[in-house]
């Protein structure tokens, strides 16, 4: 019997490894961080081998502007899926319908002169867990509980997937809060300096005026 139940823990730790190793390559993420320079328009790629994926998009503009840009994603048939003006975030999934290339393009036509810092991720989720789950809960006990532990997981998961949602959050306001302060202080500074130029030119207006002013009455008294 004890050994029984330590082939069955070691089944478990098993397949607990292996529901983690599956969690973790159900979803192939890409986040990067490009600068978008002004009337830029770049795109990103990413190919979908099997269809009805799901495809999630997530986006966040840091700095530069008011924090805004265009954004458009097109499946491999070349249709538009999603279109946004002016956007300054955005997280969306939707269904890749279609085998192929998937593009995510930004675009910073409506800057003249400023760049735009834009991170974004792109995930690939797979769709074969419920299946699977539904084949374990039809198994012996060992499988429904490895199922149990599957499905456990795979809510850790998701869990964690909304705390990182919400660090992305907290990561963009307090890049838009520090790029805000950066220019109040470049404002500041460039404002202190014209009004202590001003003061000194003022001054410096005034002492000629009365300079002028009494060798003029000097010269009428003679």
């Amino acid at each position: 019997m004890v050994s029984i139940r330590r082939m069955h823990a070691t089944i478990l730790v098993v397949v607990s490894l292996v529901s983690l190793l599956f969690l973790a390559r159900s979803a192939d993420a890409t986040a990067l961080a490009y600068n978008v320079a002004a009337h830029e328009k770049a795109c990103f790629y990413t190919w979908v081998d099997v269809p009805q994926k799901k495809l999630a998009f997530y986006f966040a503009v840091q700095s530069g502007g008011s924090f805004d840009i265009d954004v458009e994603v097109k499946d491999p048939t070349l249709k538009t899926i999603l279109s946004l003006e002016k956007e300054r975030q955005g997280d969306y999934v939707f269904s890749a319908n279609e085998v192929g290339e998937y593009s995510f393009c930004f675009s910073n036509d409506m800057s003249t002169f400023a760049e735009k810092m834009v991170n974004f991720e792109i995930s690939i989720e797979n769709e074969k867990r419920a299946a699977q789950a539904d084949q374990n809960e039809k198994g012996s006990g060992s499988q429904a509980q490895a199922a149990a532990m599957d499905e456990s997981l795979f809510r850790l998961a998701g869990a964690l997937g909304k705390v990182d949602r919400i660090q992305k959050q907290f990561r963009t306001r307090e890049s838009r809060n520090f790029s805000t302060v950066i220019s109040t202080e470049y404002r500041i500074f460039w404002f202190s300096l014209t009004e202590s130029i001003l003061i000194v030119a003022m001054s410096m207006a005034q002492v000629y005026v009365v300079r002028t002013f009494f060798s003029g009455s000097k010269r009428s008294h003679v």
